[in-house]
């Protein structure tokens, strides 16, 4: 089983759309279930109407979903009996400071993990680390150590807003739908340890992890919504999908029908295909794709 859970801040674009193909031909090629969930429990940053437009855009593309589609929004009860379970149990703390009391490395120095100190109130829920390294196996990038006592110290779960956090949502969520691989972006290689750290504290299943790297634009950044990365909706299907094939290592034939070039992807699929780093930038146009 697996998904494609992209966050309704704005429309698909040329980034986004690698993680969907890749997604959904890894796991299409060996006759598995593709799930599309977005990621809607960040209100402040949604743009109304993006979340259909994703999913129209997706299936115009071909890629229709084998469930329902899940919204994050209507699981909050769910991150909620997660997060006091992991309260409950020792697992997790609240925690009161900003983030004007974090040190510059970013890394939280467990100021409130054995109680709030006097003049604090509580305002966020955090996971306690433990001192050792997570260590997985990615399909694409390698083996993969991180400890995260060092690198983020106690992460947060709940956020001071209200909200669950990404890494809780996504966690709990993944093991909901039976998700058994992921497949995505790299960007998003620094978060898998905090995730398999808590799916083993929820004593939750652990997917397989696969991260293929990221299109770059125009000065250097990463292609997204966040930096308004053009959408890709304007392209014909085809080249678009053309263009997202060969940057993920597969050399397609030029000039295929959306049909045709959906089934010679099926039957060429290979993540051994993947590089790991993307080697030239794109502007999602074939002439920026080797």
């Amino acid at each position: 089983m697996g998904r494609f859970a992209p966050s309704p801040t704005g429309d698909l674009h040329f980034g986004s759309l690698l993680a969907a193909v890749a997604s959904f031909l890894q796991v299409k090629s060996r006759g598995g279930r593709w799930l599309l969930r977005v990621d809607d429990i960040d209100p402040p940053r949604e743009v109304p109407g993006s979340a259909d437009r994703i999913i129209s855009d997706l299936r115009r593309f071909g890629m229709q979903p084998d469930e329902l589609v899940l919204f994050q929004s209507q699981r909050s009860f769910s991150y909620e009996a997660a997060r006091d379970v992991l309260l409950e149990g020792g697992l997790a703390f609240w925690c009161g400071c900003s983030r004007s009391d974090l040190p510059r490395s970013g890394v939280y120095p467990g100021t409130c993990r054995n109680g709030l100190p006097a003049g604090k109130i509580p305002r966020a829920v955090r996971l306690r680390t433990g001192s050792e390294s997570v260590c997985f196996e990615d399909a694409i990038q390698g083996p993969v150590r991180e400890n995260l006592q060092e690198t983020v110290g106690d992460f947060v779960i709940w956020r001071a807003d209200g909200l669950p956090a990404y890494q809780l949502a996504v966690v709990v969520d993944d093991a909901f739908q039976a998700v058994n691989e992921v497949v995505r972006g790299a960007d998003l290689l620094e978060s898998t340890a905090r995730q398999i750290y808590l799916q083993g504290c929820l004593g939750l299943p652990t997917p397989a992890y696969a991260h293929h790297p990221v299109a770059i634009g125009e000065g250097g950044k990463k292609l997204s919504k966040r930096f308004r990365s053009d959408p890709i909706a304007a392209l014909p299907p085809a080249q678009a999908l053309g263009t997202a094939l060969r940057f993920l290592g597969h050399k397609c034939p030029q000039n295929l029908g959306l049909a045709d070039l959906w089934d010679w992807a099926l039957h060429h699929w290979e993540l051994a295909r993947i590089p790991r780093r993307a080697q030239r930038r794109t502007d999602g146009q074939d002439a920026g794709i080797d």
